[in-house]
């Protein structure tokens, strides 16, 4: 017998956490320090776990390349090779020119150009291509942001069953900005090739869940998703830092000695902290013009304060940038050539990078770090500078537009555009009591402690494994010639039957006109033959309302189940409810399904005693898919204080009281027939999942046309179920 295969962890990001320093033609290796390299070095150092990417340089010959693979192997990395001319159109250009920009609200930066597009589509190509010659059916793959947004679904192609996650580093912009894209439902169903997608922000995932609704026609429920018959969770995991790496740096000694050199250098005035990389998100104008203002108003802080700003170079000679480096320049010069002294600087700027220590010696001296982007996916500076506050002193002023400030409401939260607030916020930090900056500053650094890098790169794991189990507790087994025999012989065998049928969709096709799908002949006949025994309950469980049910089963043995479960009755019976239901909701709702039906030529609503359907399926293709998607996220926002669900069957969205569901009133019927020793449930749309669900672990349950259900087993069709049913009575 074969040895099982190890599974093992694919990480896969743009570039490695390392770079290639080209120096007289050799080649060295430079590790990166960077918070997602410290995370994930816990996975990808292990075993046989592996991280892909660029080693960010641009090889000449196979020679270096070999190279390349050896040095890697041994860190347990592998490199995708890119070309000068992928470095331009795929990176410099698709990534940062068109994605970039939209994904951080600047569309008059965004740059659309087909060349980007095909760039882009190929270095995805060649990331699916190293992905998939080292992965196994049974490994993990975990993708890293928005360089790489078609990857999931490539190696999804070619991997059916592999389990895949994705986390996007950046903000997902709304629904208004990620509709510019020409390319956008290509994006997006690139994305939905993963298995769990993770995000930093709520608002970031309400985004995205927004967009596959109203741009890909895919809807969800709680961030689940329903694609191509699989299960996809979306949700938000906020990155965390390394909390103890910057605690220890901030206590190192070449930290203290770095800290008493710089003090000595600036003198004594206090220090407002400012690093950012070089970008238009970061919102470094409009804080120069902010701390130029508080200047101006405030006379009493010039010599007392300084700002001391970090800016890392980034892509300077890219137009945007190199006008957004002279714009900088400018007003620092301004700012300085105005206000300074003999004796004091207000604004030391620097126009490099820095090593851990001297930003760990800056985050010390500062008695306010402004941190404050246009947009930022998370911003981990301002975690860092709480992390290196080890005597607990000092303020954080944080935009409200970065991920960080959902977690670090302890901060002074500004709107980067106001500049008034900014001025505000600078004044109360600089005078804020040292008893509250404590007392602010414990808060955050416990939520930093326990929400670090680890603790995320292990939620993310562990979120991604959960979606996969659920996933392969839906598949359900197609039903084959030995299964449809075994369960017409346990029906044969049983005392006492119980069978819940759902009707449209189950025993009966659908229809342009739900009126005419009436019971024919052939189903009248299947009916009969199970009822003819007097030990079979047959329960025709549907959506359809009481006064149809009863005139097409009128002379049926049979019990009905109306509306999902509103209206029950047994053969015999009267119609009745399980619970005092309440239809008072119901001419609010009506009024928003018929402004949708005056603008959707088609459709119709259907109105039930407890809950109303909209109807599309003779729409257009294409307008009824779009109309859903804006009627149910409507009607989800209506229902949301009502106590109402929204339902999506086969080209209807109906809504209803949350006490209704099939599950509930089928259990009603298990109850009357305790003694039932064969049980079985067939239906073909999500509202039968509750049927199946409440079914005991010994029944039958069987699901039409889709293989990812609660039900054990699933069939193709209607007719599938019409040939079961007449193989159990010998039709």
């Amino acid at each position: 017998m074969a040895a099982k295969q190890k599974t093992k962890t694919i990480i896969v990001s743009n570039r490695l956490p390392v770079r290639i320093v080209k120096e007289e033609n050799k080649l060295s290796f430079m590790p990166s320090e960077g918070g997602l390299a410290t995370g994930l070095g816990s996975i990808y150092k292990q075993g046989d776990n592996i991280w892909l990417g660029w080693p960010g340089a641009v090889l000449s010959g196979k020679s270096e390349e070999d190279q390349t693979k050896k040095e890697l192997k041994d860190q347990n990395m592998a490199p995708v090779f890119l070309t000068e001319e992928d470095i331009e159109l795929y990176y410099e250009g698709f990534s940062n020119e068109t994605l970039w920009p939209n994904f951080h609200y600047f569309n008059q930066f965004s740059e659309f150009k087909q060349e980007y597009w095909r760039s882009y589509q190929e270095v995805n190509q060649k990331f699916a291509d190293q992905v998939i010659k080292n992965a196994n059916p049974n490994d993990t793959i975990w993708i890293h942001d928005y360089q790489l947004l078609l990857l999931p679904a490539l190696v999804r192609e070619k991997l059916p069953e592999i389990s895949i996650g994705f986390f996007l580093h950046i903000p997902f912009p709304s629904y208004e900005s990620f509709r510019i894209l020409p390319w956008r439902r290509e994006l997006l169903v690139g994305m939905l090739g993963a298995d769990f997608l993770g995000f930093h922000t709520y608002d970031d995932t309400r985004h995205f869940l927004s967009s596959v609704s109203r741009l890909a026609g895919v809807g969800n429920e709680h961030g689940h998703i329903n694609y191509n018959n699989r299960q996809i969770m979306a949700d938000a995991l906020p990155m965390g830092i390394d909390y103890d790496k910057y605690a220890e740096t901030a206590a190192a000694p070449e930290t203290l000695e770095r800290e008493v050199r710089y003090r000595t250098s600036i003198g004594s005035q206090k220090l407002i902290l400012c690093i950012d990389r070089l970008d238009y998100s970061k919102g470094i104008p409009q804080r120069l013009k902010a701390f130029e203002k508080l200047l101006e108003r405030n006379p009493e802080y010039r010599e007392k304060v300084s700002m001391l700003m970090v800016v890392v170079p980034s892509r300077d000679q890219v137009g945007k940038y190199k006008e957004l480096k002279e714009e900088i320049d400018l007003l620092v010069g301004r700012i300085n050539g105005q206000y300074s002294r003999l004796s004091w600087t207000p604004i030391h700027y620097f126009y490099r990078s820095y090593p851990l220590h001297a930003l760990s010696a800056f985050y010390r001296m500062a008695h306010v770090c402004l941190v404050s982007p246009m947009r930022d996916g998370m911003n981990l500076v301002c975690k860092e500078f709480i992390a290196s506050k080890l005597d607990k002193k000092g303020v954080l002023i944080l935009s409200e537009m970065a991920g960080a400030s959902k977690e670090l409401s302890d901060a002074l939260l500004v709107n980067p555009n106001n500049r008034e607030q900014m001025v505000e916020a600078i004044r109360e930090a600089l005078e804020m009591q040292e008893d509250e900056q404590v007392q602010r500053m414990i808060v955050m650094q416990n939520t930093l402690k326990r929400y670090n890098i680890y603790n995320w790169v292990d939620l993310f794991m562990n979120r991604l494994s959960v979606v996969k189990e659920e996933q392969r507790a839906l598949t359900t087994k197609l039903l084959d010639k030995k299964s449809e025999e075994s369960i017409q012989t346990a029906y044969k065998k049983a005392k006492k039957s119980l069978i819940f049928l759902d009707y449209d969709g189950t025993l009966k096709g659908f229809f342009g006109d739900p009126q005419a799908a009436k019971p024919d002949e052939e189903l009248y006949e299947i009916i009969g033959g199970l009822t003819k025994n007097k030990t079979s309950t047959v329960v025709i469980i549907s959506g359809r309302d009481k006064q149809t049910l009863a005139s097409w089963f009128n002379l049926s043995k049979v019990d009905l189940i109306g509306e999902h479960g509103v209206w029950l009755r047994g053969h015999g019976e009267e119609w009745h409810t399980i619970t005092n239901l309440t239809d008072v909701w119901k001419d609010d709702i009506r009024d928003v399904l018929e402004g949708y039906v005056a603008r959707t030529p088609g459709s119709f609503v259907e109105e039930k005693d407890y809950s109303l359907v909209w109807h599309y399926r003779k729409v257009e293709t294409g307008l009824g898919e779009l109309r859903t998607r804006e009627l149910t996220s409507h009607l989800k926002y209506l229902a949301s204080n009502q106590n109402l669900q929204v339902l999506e069957g086969d080209m209807v969205v109906e809504i209803k009281s949350t006490e209704i569901n099939k599950g509930r009133a089928a259990r009603n019927w298990m109850k009357r027939h305790e003694n039932a020793d064969f049980i079985m449930a067939i239906g073909d749309d999500w509202t039968d999942e509750d049927t199946f669900k409440a079914m005991p672990k010994e029944a039958y349950t069987v699901k039409v046309g889709s293989s990812n259900s609660a039900a054990k087993f699933s069939v193709n069709s209607f007719e599938n179920v019409r040939e079961l049913l007449k193989g159990m009575v010998d039709l």
